[in-house]
């Protein structure tokens, strides 16, 4: 009996033992399949990555390669650039204008350039762009008005001419011109210190459009050293009147498309009140589109008018013979080739020259400047038909009493200034000098103006100088002379002796309106801020008195 049970607890033993090894041997089956079938998606996912990479490989070594024949064909262009360059710098100008011709027109028929008579500009792609360029752009106005200007040994002009120009000029017209100032200097360096310095002096006009200026690339002037001498003129004048045919061409060429009308102007003139209306309507009321220029000014290219459309034959003709003869000599030419007739007499000629050129009289513009561009040449040239020029003008202004601190020179007093007689005329002032005008009863005060310097001495001007008033009401004026703000902070600087400064000179002149919250005034006064390196003259005193 004990036997059998042994037995059966044996075989009961080997049965669970058996079973538990089967139940393992399942799972560790089962387990040992789900771990290679990981590893198998591994692989394969890993393969595929494989796969990609080599083919993003292949893809970017393609690249690679494109990339380095680029750069292999840039090197190769480059050189064979060298080598057009050098080949192109030693054929003669006759070559390199027909091979111009051929590569830049499928015409047979080739028409002449610029660059036939400047064959020099093909040299550079940028000969004929602009070193300096300030200005709007305007366009669409009725005159163009053309000033070249060039580095004077003694003194420019420049600054007092636009001043001016600029001054003559009403709203309406300064909205209808465009005054363009050709800085006819290869000198960058210098050609760039005056336009900083007109940018500077003149920054609304040039925001406005009124005012642009412009200056040549280095490489536009060809080489004068082989100019011939001709005329019994030195080399030295050769050099100066073929310098100053092309600045003309080039400023011609600059403005044509600006305008109806284009004036030739200078740089050292002055012009006469209400020049802009009477040139323009000179221009529209001739009885016929016959002219060719209109004269404003006697002498030499001052004060010509040319209609735009002209401008093309004009500077075409003036390139063709820039070397041969000064300008004044190519226009009279320019006149004989269109209407006189070889056959007739020089009497004939003049009369069908007078149907071209037309004089308008009493001229608009006076020559002021006595150093010539020429170094060493002195010029005292007048214009006789100008008439007596004015050196000072009048106004009806408030009775007062005028004093000044600064010393008078003989009789050029500021009460004949103020009485409208005569200019004032004074020794150079210094910082603490001043002009005032006490006025014998208060009054108000709309708007006032002062112009320094005249047209016989442009450049005894008054430099930072100050316009200052006295109200009546003191109290009062500094309650209504601060703003709404939190802080009241005032409007205008006081000075220590009750004196409130509303405005300052610039350029020679002042002008403004006064605040109509200081009330009556008391006095008016010109404070000097700072020692002056000239005399001074004070030309125009007006001040208006409030309706």
């Amino acid at each position: 009996m004990r036997l059998r049970n042994v037995s059966f607890l044996t075989v009961l033993l080997f049965g669970l033992c058996g079973l538990v090894s089967v139940s393992w041997y399942t799972a560790f089956s089962s387990s040992r399949g789900d771990v290679v079938d990981i590893y198998q998606r591994e692989f394969l996912a890993l393969r595929e990555r494989l796969h990609s990479a080599e083919q993003e490989n292949l893809r970017r070594s393609k690249e690679l390669n494109l990339v380095l024949e680029e750069i292999k064909r840039a090197i190769a262009e480059k050189q064979a650039l060298r080598d057009i360059n050098r080949t192109w710098s030693s054929l003669s100008e006759e070559t390199r204008l027909k091979l111009w011709n051929v590569s830049n027109s499928k015409n047979v028929l080739q028409l002449p350039s610029i660059f036939h008579h400047l064959p020099h500009l093909l040299n550079r792609e940028d000969s004929l762009q602009p070193a300096v360029h300030l200005g709007q752009g305007r366009t669409g106005v009725s005159i163009v008005m053309g000033v070249p200007s060039v580095k004077r040994e003694v003194h420019s002009y420049l600054t007092d001419t636009l001043n001016s120009l600029m001054s003559e000029l009403s709203p309406a017209e300064k909205e209808d011109c465009v005054i363009v100032v050709f800085i006819a200097e290869a000198d960058q360096q210098y050609a760039s210190s005056v336009a900083d310095n007109l940018k500077r002096l003149f920054p609304a006009e040039i925001q406005s459009g009124l005012l642009e200026v412009v200056s040549p690339s280095v490489h536009f002037y060809p080489d004068f050293s082989r100019l011939r001498e001709s005329f019994g003129d030195p080399k030295e004048r050769v050099r100066w009147r073929t310098k100053q045919n092309l600045d003309y061409c080039y400023l011609m060429m600059y403005a044509q498309s600006k305008g109806t009308y284009y004036v030739q102007l200078e740089d050292d003139i002055v012009a006469r009140p209400n020049f802009f209306t009477t040139m323009k309507n000179f221009a529209l009321q001739q009885p016929s589109e016959e002219w060719m220029i209109l004269e404003f000014s006697q002498l030499g290219f001052i004060g010509k008018m040319f209609k735009s459309l002209d401008l093309s034959l004009i500077v075409e003709f003036m390139l063709m013979f820039y070397k041969d003869k000064p300008i004044d000599w190519l226009l009279d030419h320019i006149m004989w080739v269109k209407v006189c007739n070889p056959e007739k007499d020089a009497k004939h000629c003049d009369r069908q020259k007078a149907n071209l050129r037309i004089r308008f009289k009493p001229s608009l513009f006076q020559h002021v400047g006595t150093h010539s561009s020429l170094a060493g040449k002195i010029q005292k040239l007048k214009d006789k038909d100008f008439g007596k020029q004015t050196l000072h003008k009048g106004h009806a202004n408030p009775l007062a009493e005028v004093t000044t601190s600064l010393k008078t020179y003989q009789h050029f007093t500021l009460e004949k200034a103020y009485l409208g007689e005569d200019f004032f005329w004074a020794f150079t002032p210094v910082l603490g000098d001043f002009l005032r005008i006490r006025f014998f009863t208060p009054v108000r005060i709309e708007r006032y103006f002062f112009r320094s310097g005249n047209i016989e001495h442009p450049g005894d001007k008054l430099f930072n100088t100050s316009v200052e008033v006295l109200p009546f009401d003191n109290i009062q004026a500094d309650k209504e002379a601060l703003t709404e703000g939190r802080e009241k902070t005032p409007k205008y600087h006081r000075t220590e002796d009750g004196f409130i400064r509303i405005g300052t000179f610039k350029n020679g002149i002042a002008e403004g309106e006064v605040d109509p919250t200081f009330g009556p005034l008391e006095a008016m006064r010109l404070s000097v801020l700072t020692d002056s390196p000239v005399w001074v003259i004070l030309s125009e005193i007006f001040i208006k008195k409030a309706e």
